[in-house]
């Protein structure tokens, strides 16, 4: 049971660090700290759609996973008696 919370562990820092990443690639939408920051000039060198939506679906399945691994290390400390 110990390999398996080393491994999950593991997994989480890879996807958190990755999960960051990814949101920060994101386009800003206007309005908020991107556009405070001069994001606002960039418009037109943004991506392409099919690149948005590509970048948009790994994000969410990244998020997903990051999700799973944190329940699955949750019920690994909730049902190992070491507290």
């Amino acid at each position: 049971m110990e390999i398996l919370r080393i491994i999950l562990l593991v997994l989480l820092g890879i996807t958190s660090l990755l999960l960051t990443l990814l949101i920060l690639l994101h386009k800003g939408r206007g309005g908020g700290m991107s556009d405070m920051f001069g994001g606002g000039m960039t418009t037109s060198m943004g991506s392409s759609g099919v690149a948005e939506r590509n970048l948009n679906r790994f994000t969410v399945a990244l998020g997903l996973a990051w999700g799973v691994v944190i329940v699955a290390l949750g019920l690994i400390q909730r049902f190992s008696g070491d507290s």
